[in-house]
């Protein structure tokens, strides 16, 4: 079992806080690079819930994104949107994504996002 960071705890929480979703972070976790800006959990939420409603066959699963569990203690997860996969020099999806990453499998990070181009 892996050692949380607790750095990133910190950052995780000060997302969480409200105080911003403007927080660009670079993160490793099951051997892919995911790069974005981190969101508060209510905020990703509701974006995905967003998304999914406006679907005509995702519709039924926008309830599941609107329940409003807290849970306690510090944050466990990293909510990245506008967020991409780095594969090679292209960044998955283009117009970026909404992506829910387990703290404890991030194996490194580093703060601020990394450019790619589709050249």
């Amino acid at each position: 079992m892996s050692k949380t960071d607790a750095l990133l705890v910190d950052v995780a929480a000060l997302v969480e806080s409200g105080r911003s979703n403007q927080m660009s972070l670079t993160v490793v976790t099951g051997g892919a690079v995911i790069t974005g800006r981190l969101a508060p959990e209510a905020v990703w939420r509701e974006r995905v819930s967003e998304v999914l409603a406006d679907s005509v066959q995702l519709g039924a699963f926008a309830a599941v994104f609107t329940d409003e569990r807290r849970e306690d203690g510090p944050p466990r997860h990293l909510h990245f949107h506008v967020a991409r996969i780095l594969q090679g020099t292209v960044g998955i999806p283009e117009t970026g994504g909404m992506y829910r990453v387990a703290i404890e499998d991030v194996s490194a990070w580093t703060v601020g996002d990394f450019s790619y181009s589709d050249n």
